[in-house]
């Protein structure tokens, strides 16, 4: 029998079946493949993560991970001389969010966001794009100044955030150099020990860092959040999954204002349980600390008991002064 031909489109798997050789006929499974994400369509060469020459078993795992994960959307953002790629999979473990930037020479960096955390990137956002519609223009000294006379090496943030779930750590930091502001995202995860190079965690922490000009970040925000929307599920599942929490409803989150400040009150879920995550948020700066439902009641009562200790404070304070008032009355009056 002699080789055949087969026209194969991008995506397809078939099996070729070639000529008997040591007296066995042999069945090769050939895929085009079809690139790996979004991302990768239009931004130059392959990526440095599966190297090359990687053997036969590389191959497989590289085929299996395709077979695994589905690419269910994918979004183009063009920034500057910058290329922004967000893109929408999921796998066995669930749907999430690749963003990659790709350089003008065609460097790639990339982040992985799951969709509870990419709910909350997307809200961050939102904070630092008011706090750079209220940044006035910075001048030339000013920035020389704050990057320690380089002029191409960023000043100091000037807004920053971080968000740590599980083994992924994300910071964010608005910053500014000649070129301009940007938001610097930089993701670092933890391997844990027996990866060689270890970090403060005992782990290799493996990085990825992208740039977002300023002028970029509420197209970038809408059209992230038009992901999540679209594909990020319910509530409950972007508070981190009601089979995680074992609730299928949880109380909506609330606000109150105080002076200049905002405080915000999130109830949401994850595999630990349920919490209550408490903001307070600045024009300069956020702060938030979380409380797991099972110390909610300590703390109400906490808050009632303080609650009520300087109302009674307060009324000895006024009932001294009033005394104090009367007396001195008193005095002017005998005086008289």
């Amino acid at each position: 029998m002699g080789l055949q031909r087969f026209h194969i489109e991008k995506g397809d798997v078939v099996g070729v079946l070639c000529p008997p050789y040591a007296g066995r006929s042999w069945l090769v499974a050939v895929k085009m493949a079809d690139g790996d994400s979004g991302s990768e369509r239009g931004g130059g060469g392959s990526s440095g993560g599966g190297g090359g020459g990687g053997g036969g078993s590389g191959g497989f795992q590289h085929f299996q991970r395709e077979q695994e994960t589905q690419e269910l959307a994918s979004k183009r953002l063009d920034i500057q001389n910058k290329r922004f790629y967000l893109d929408v999979k999921q796998n066995s473990k669930g749907r999430f969010i690749k963003i990659a930037e790709v350089g003008a020479g065609g460097s790639k960096s990339r982040l992985t966001l799951s969709m509870s955390v990419a709910a909350e990137f997307r809200d961050y956002l939102g904070d630092f794009i008011e706090h750079y519609a209220q940044l006035g223009p910075s001048t030339p000294e000013q920035i020389a100044q704050s990057s320690g006379g380089d002029d191409s090496g960023p000043r100091r943030a000037l807004k920053s955030e971080f968000l740590v779930r599980e083994n992924r750590k994300y910071y964010l930091d608005l910053k500014e150099n000649q070129r301009g502001r940007f938001l610097r995202i930089r993701q670092t995860v933890n391997r844990g020990p027996g990866f060689g190079v270890t970090g403060p965690g005992g782990g290799l922490q493996a990085g990825q860092t992208i740039a977002l000009p300023a002028q970029g970040l509420i197209e970038f925000r809408d059209a992230l959040a038009k992901l999540i929307d679209d594909y990020g599920g319910d509530d409950e599942e972007l508070s981190g999954g009601t089979s995680a929490g074992g609730y299928g409803e949880l109380p909506e989150g609330t606000s109150i204002m105080v002076d200049s400040k905002r405080f915000f009150f999130d109830v949401g879920a994850n595999k630990y349980g349920v919490f209550l995550r408490v903001s307070e948020v600045k024009p300069s700066y956020r702060n938030s600390i979380t409380i797991p439902f099972k110390a909610w009641s300590k703390f109400g009562g906490a808050f009632c008991r303080y609650a009520e200790e300087m109302k009674e404070i307060q009324e000895r304070q006024r009932d001294k002064m009033y005394e104090r008032r009367e007396e001195s009355e008193g005095e002017d009056v005998d005086d008289d």
